[in-house]
């Protein structure tokens, strides 16, 4: 047996709906966001998970309560698996993004935002530290953010940079499988949970849109 992490994105928001950036901005689920943690903790409980932790921003921590509340077990809190911080772009539409800032929204660079490899660090480095503390057969959920996850993975993979963009972006809670192997983790599943549809997320619009 081997070590496994489920990477599971929160449910839908108000602001996945309008297409505004989140960040770190702390926006609840709403109603289909609600429905959509219920129905994934129903898929991921047959699973049997171990342990659970989340990012501290309401919408994935109230995604990692629905599949705690099955299972019995407690959620941690984890603030390195909080979303890319959008610096000015919290709260803006693509659309006035890419109005206000066009040389930045072609980089997907927001002013005043986190860069990718810091994002990628963090998040990699909190998914490790987490795994290390299951036993060799255990099962941890990571509830986090479209964004945040992609990178991570793909850092934790050791995929370099030019190449992160090749994962693509996750639906609403929809998730990705980690096994450890003798050498070194693996992507067993992506965006799974789901039919393929369109992705909303803070993630760059070259991974969220065909």
């Amino acid at each position: 047996m081997s070590r496994r992490v489920v990477c599971l994105r929160h449910g839908q928001t108000l602001w996945n709906v309008e297409h505004r950036f989140q960040g770190h901005s702390d926006i609840p689920l709403d109603e289909t966001g609600v429905a959509q943690a219920a129905r994934a903790a129903s898929l991921l409980a047959a699973l049997r998970p171990t342990m659970i932790v989340a990012s501290d921003l309401q919408r994935a921590y109230d995604t990692a309560s629905a599949l705690g509340r099955l299972t019995g077990l407690s959620v941690s809190v984890d603030k390195d698996l909080r979303e890319r911080g959008g610096g000015e772009w919290e709260g803006l539409t693509r659309e006035e993004i890419s109005a206000g800032w066009p040389e930045q929204y072609a980089a997907w660079e927001a002013p005043g935002g986190e860069e990718v490899a810091d994002v990628a660090a963090r998040v990699s480095a909190s998914i490790r530290r987490w795994a290390e503390r299951l036993d060799e057969d255990g099962l941890l959920v990571v509830a986090s953010h479209g964004a945040a996850i992609r990178l991570g993975i793909a850092h934790l993979l050791g995929l370099p940079e030019d190449l992160w963009s090749a994962l693509g972006g996750l639906g609403n809670c929809s998730w990705s499988v980690l096994e450890e192997g003798r050498r070194g983790w693996r992507l067993m599943e992506h965006n799974a949970g789901t039919l393929p549809e369109p992705v909303q997320s803070d993630d760059s619009p070259e991974v969220t849109q065909s």
